[in-house]
């Protein structure tokens, strides 16, 4: 049995797609960084100091109790995330 996943296992096909799974993986790192940390700033900077993240449209306001204690969380759409995972 052993024998037989190695011999499956150095088939080219099975390492290919491991490294490929794990470039893969760095890479969608290293884009998500690049529209993070070097893209969105600036862009956020040209249309007013707004970070996407924060963009929403409240559809329904928090409910709270007599104590100010939330009982009920706001419902939002949340466009900003949306936008932001688009150009990610």
């Amino acid at each position: 049995m052993l024998n037989e996943f190695k011999t499956f296992a150095m088939r080219g096909n099975v390492i290919d797609m491991a490294v490929g799974v794990i470039m893969g993986g760095a890479f969608g790192k290293i884009v998500s960084s690049l529209v993070n940390d070097v893209i969105m700033p600036p862009v956020g900077v040209l249309i007013g100091g707004v970070d996407f993240k924060d963009l929403a449209i409240t559809l329904k306001k928090a409910v709270t109790d007599a104590d100010g204690v939330v009982t009920a969380p706001a419902v939002t759409l949340n466009y900003g995330m949306f936008l932001q995972n688009t150009f990610d």
